[in-house]
C-alpha cells in the first residue's frame, strides 16, 4: 500500500554567476531523485535552470552576491504538489514571456517554464523578487510522484 509523501522543504543559496544555476541543478537532482519520476526530475530540472538563469542574466543579486533557490514538495488533499521558488535582488519590470524570432538564441525560457509547470508567477518586496513555478496533480493522484510503500 502506498502512503503520502508529506511535506518536506529545501533551500540553497548559490553564487550570483552562471556556476548558480549548475550548482541549484545538481542540489534539487539529488534531493528530489527518489521522490519523483525521472520524467518529472527531468522537467524540474529545466525550469529551475531557466529561472536561476535569468536571476543570473537579469536581475540584481541578493545581498552577498547570491539568489536563493528553494523547493517544497507538499501533500495536499488532491494530491502532492511541487514548488520551485527562485528569490534574486530584482530587475526593473521583472520577468516576462516575450515573442521570440524564430533564429533568436534567447527569449523563449518563460514560454518553456509555462509548458511545463502548472503555473508560475512573480512576488516582490521591498527586499527584491521571488519567481515560482508550481507543478501540481492533474487529479486526485500524481503518476510522476514516488510513493513510499
Amino acid at each position: 500500500m502506498a502512503t503520502g509523501v508529506g511535506e518536506r522543504a529545501w533551500c540553497v543559496v548559490v553564487p550570483h554567476h552562471a556556476s548558480g544555476a549548475r550548482l541549484a541543478r545538481h542540489r534539487l537532482a539529488d534531493d528530489l531523485a527518489e521522490l519523483v519520476t525521472p520524467t518529472l526530475l527531468a522537467d524540474l530540472v529545466a525550469v529551475l535552470a531557466e529561472l536561476v538563469g535569468n536571476a543570473v542574466r537579469h536581475a540584481r543579486p541578493l545581498p552577498g552576491g547570491v539568489v536563493r533557490v528553494a523547493w517544497r514538495l507538499c501533500g495536499a488533499v488532491d494530491g502532492p504538489r511541487i514548488q520551485l521558488r527562485v528569490t534574486d535582488g530584482g530587475a526593473g519590470d521583472g520577468p516576462r514571456m516575450r515573442i521570440a524570432a524564430p533564429d533568436a538564441a534567447d527569449g523563449r525560457g518563460l514560454h518553456i517554464v509555462a509548458g511545463l509547470a502548472s503555473r508560475w508567477g512573480v512576488e516582490r518586496d521591498g527586499l527584491g523578487q521571488s519567481v515560482w513555478a508550481e507543478f501540481e496533480p492533474a487529479g486526485s493522484s500524481r503518476p510522476d510522484l514516488v510513493t513510499a510503500g
